[in-house]
């Protein structure tokens, strides 16, 4: 089932992959992210043209499933199991990353407290004449997107390489049971 402006179902775009590889779990959960930030601007167009039609209507329930459920999560991902040992690390350059990553998942979360109401008076719009999109704005749309951008390119160009290599495959062990049991996946190891 798609959309109207060819958006799949939530969860069915990315390559399917296991807990048990915890970085490629947070690699697909990046690729997620790309997705649903694609379908908000094409839900801005959308809005503009149709109003909050049942495309738009089911395209901004996708969106705010996703940042309301997903990306906290996999922020705690690396919160709790990738940030900590780069920060003990020796190198200034990449304490220094890690430090900004954490501050930009703080500007995430006030940026989507925005988003969120503005997606969620679309959901509840049942007015396809009405655009309750003001708080859509561009530039808000723009600056979420960017700074995901930039977010996603230096965790997987330089912080998941150095985790992977800072990582005791006990700490990998870990790092899958946790992301598993917090999300109510299979049985959580002791």
């Amino acid at each position: 089932m798609t959309h109207k402006f060819n958006h799949p179902i939530p969860g069915f775009s990315a390559p399917a992959v296991g807990f048990e590889a915890p970085f490629d779990m947070l690699e697909a959960c990046h690729e997620r992210v790309v997705d649903r930030l694609a379908l908000l601007a094409r839900l801005q167009i959308h809005l503009r043209a149709h109003g909050c039609d049942a495309q738009a209507r089911q395209a901004a329930a996708d969106v705010l499933r996703y940042f309301d459920l997903a990306a906290p999560l996999h922020h705690q991902d690396e919160e709790i199991h990738v940030f900590p040992p780069l920060l003990a690390s020796a190198d200034p350059v990449l304490v220094q990353a890690i430090r900004g990553l954490q501050e930009q998942h703080r500007f995430m979360e006030r940026a989507w407290a925005h988003l969120r109401r503005v997606l969620l008076a679309v959901v509840a719009c049942e007015n396809t004449a009405a655009v309750p999109w003001a708080g859509l704005e561009a530039a808000a749309v723009a600056s979420f997107t960017a700074i995901y951008d930039g977010h996603i390119r230096l965790e997987e160009a330089v912080v998941y390489p150095a985790a992977r290599h800072a990582l005791a495959p006990l700490q990998w062990q870990t790092m899958s049971s946790d992301m598993m049991g917090r999300r109510g996946v299979g049985e959580q190891a002791a």
